[in-house]
């Protein structure tokens, strides 16, 4: 069993830049592919960023591409999500995921395991 708990997200204005962490309770983190995904009112949950166990490969939607940096810090069991440049519609709840596969799948149904989710608010 994994669990996964989302911190950092907040309000912020156009332009700013916010820092989400994702902590995950379980042995063998660094075998886990890890991603953060985001749902904003009336949409469904979509893809942001994945990077695969080792850090050797990332992929990010076109949408965050050049403003928003995955990384992750196997020793402490914590994926970060860098968001920079933030825009009105980054406004969404922002999820950590994990999955056992060693890919860095952009559909949610090839996730094993969810946070509950950080607000991020993002005014113009």
């Amino acid at each position: 069993q994994v669990q996964l708990v989302e911190s950092g997200g907040g309000l912020m204005q156009a332009g700013g830049s916010l820092r989400l962490s994702c902590a995950a309770s379980v042995r063998t983190f660094s075998s886990y592919t890890m991603g953060w995904f985001r749902q904003a009112p009336g949409k469904e949950r979509e893809f942001v960023a994945g990077i695969s166990w080792s850090s050797g490969r990332t992929d990010y939607a076109d949408s965050v591409k050049g403003r928003f940096t995955i990384s992750r810090d196997n020793a402490k069991n914590t994926v970060y999500l860098q968001t920079n440049s933030l825009k009105p519609e980054d406004t969404a709840v922002y999820y950590c995921a994990a999955r056992l596969g060693r890919l860095i799948q952009r559909a949610t149904t090839f996730w094993e395991y969810w946070g509950q989710g950080t607000q991020v608010t993002v005014s113009s």
